[in-house]
């Protein structure tokens, strides 16, 4: 990451990014760290260079190096949490808080999903619009004007069992954010108003099980193994949660008779879909191999390839399949676990 400072490939910003990461671990972890984050860089695609994905990497090989760290970063950081007033120009202020990452994330889902809702029926406002007004409505205690289902406020945590278990400390990500401690992640599952569900991986490819039908309308059990593999919509540069995508079939239903599968399937948010026939965009993502890559109408091609729900384990004399788990989190202070 040095050197790539050196060469100009990492602006400040980017560079920023990374340092807030490696911020809770030893000098000599950190130079380790950044042995291995340029190592890692050095092999992906153009895309991991963004300041956002490379945070990305850098998070998931602190907690490779130094867990301990992490979780004594994350303790930290939790008890800072705070809410804050900043007046601007313009009779414009802004208020932000500092959450945990299942929390906000948990939050901003439902005042995004009671925006979109009252979009139908306004078009006199933006969405931005819409989610500032939801927004101050729910904090003064006022009617939206809406309601949306309880899913709607969820966050998916993915965990191995044995990190569930306590014998590991590695493989605790929520999707659209990143990893996060292991300890954190025990914290949030053992909440009384949790729900499970395990997800059958197999421990070769770190990928669920691969399921199917031959309608066009796809059940919640695919729809549900399409979020939990991809988990953020496939464009390369996109984070959006695969949870608030459309799921979008490879192979088109009625043009390419796709069928309605999981290894036909992938999730784009609305943005992308609508693009992904748009003149001049051409668009490939293989279900299979999580290998995605979009051009653009000016010969721009960015590439990506997901990460795998699981680490892929070395073949075992007989190896039998993990149990991963993923947990959904309302805004507030409760939880669910959920498919």
């Amino acid at each position: 990451m040095l050197a790539a400072m050196r060469e100009g490939q990492v602006d400040r910003y980017g560079a920023e990014r990374v340092l807030n990461v490696v911020a809770p671990v030893s000098d000599s972890d950190a130079l380790e760290v950044d042995r291995l984050l340029e190592e890692k860089l050095g092999r992906l695609s153009l895309t991991a260079w963004q300041p956002r994905n490379m945070a990305w990497h850098a998070s998931q090989i602190v907690k490779q190096v130094d867990p301990g760290a992490e979780t004594a970063a994350a303790r930290m950081a939790h008890e800072g949490r705070k809410v804050t007033l900043d007046h601007g120009v313009y009779a414009q202020s802004r208020i932000s808080a500092d959450l945990p990452s299942d929390v906000a994330s948990a939050a901003f889902a439902r005042v995004d999903a009671m925006a979109r809702k009252l979009r139908l029926g306004d078009s006199s406002r933006n969405l931005d619009q819409l989610r500032a007004d939801v927004f101050a409505d729910l904090l003064l205690g006022n009617d939206p004007g809406v309601t949306v289902p309880q899913s709607a406020a969820m966050v998916y945590l993915h965990m191995p069992i044995d990190t569930a278990l306590s014998m590991s400390e590695t493989g605790a990500s929520i999707d659209g954010i990143g990893p996060i401690p292991a300890t954190y992640a025990r914290e949030i599952m053992t909440n009384p108003k949790s729900i499970w569900r395990k997800v059958l991986c197999d421990p070769a490819t770190g990928n669920p099980v691969d399921l199917g039908r031959s309608s066009y309308r796809p059940t919640s059990t695919i729809r549900t193994l399409v979020e939990v593999r991809d988990r953020m919509c496939v464009v390369p540069w996109c984070r959006r949660p695969a949870r608030h995508c459309d799921f979008d079939h490879q192979q088109q239903w009625t043009k390419d008779h796709g069928s309605t599968a999981v290894d036909n399937a992938g999730p784009r948010c609305r943005k992308h879909h609508r693009l992904k026939n748009a003149p001049g965009w051409i668009n490939h993502y293989d279900p299979a191999h999580g290998t995605s890559s979009v051009t653009t109408p000016l010969g721009v091609t960015y590439t990506d390839k997901r990460e795998t729900v699981l680490e892929p384990r070395p073949p075992e004399p007989d190896n039998e399949p993990y149990w991963v788990q993923f947990r959904c989190s309302e805004a507030g202070s409760s939880s669910r676990w959920c498919s």
